[in-house]
């Protein structure tokens, strides 16, 4: 049994620092791919462009129309890849 002890503790030690360092990369390529958006952003508003809305937003739209907000909370969901709560924010800016 305490041969397992000192095993164990290593094997935490171990996980730890996985768990760390992968956090960390993740946090640093959130980070990066927030900048590049930004600048993505930029250089459509500056040439004047619009990113194109997929035609699914249209079926957001028609659910809307018909009072099934959770369907269209689903289907924006489905389009944009966003969590929950992104969604919900998004469908409500489009009933009004």
């Amino acid at each position: 049994m305490d041969s397992l002890l000192p095993g164990i503790a290593l094997l935490a030690l171990a996980v730890a620092t996985v768990a760390s360092t992968t956090d960390r990369r993740s946090r640093t390529l959130e980070r990066r791919l927030a900048r590049l958006e930004r600048k993505l952003d930029l250089l459509l508003a500056q040439a004047g462009a619009e990113e194109p809305e997929d035609a699914r937003m249209a079926e957001i739209d028609e659910l809307l129309a018909r009072g099934k907000k959770i369907q269209a909370i689903k289907v924006h969901r489905e389009v944009t890849g966003s969590g929950l709560a992104e969604a919900k924010e998004a469908v409500e800016r489009r009933m009004r």
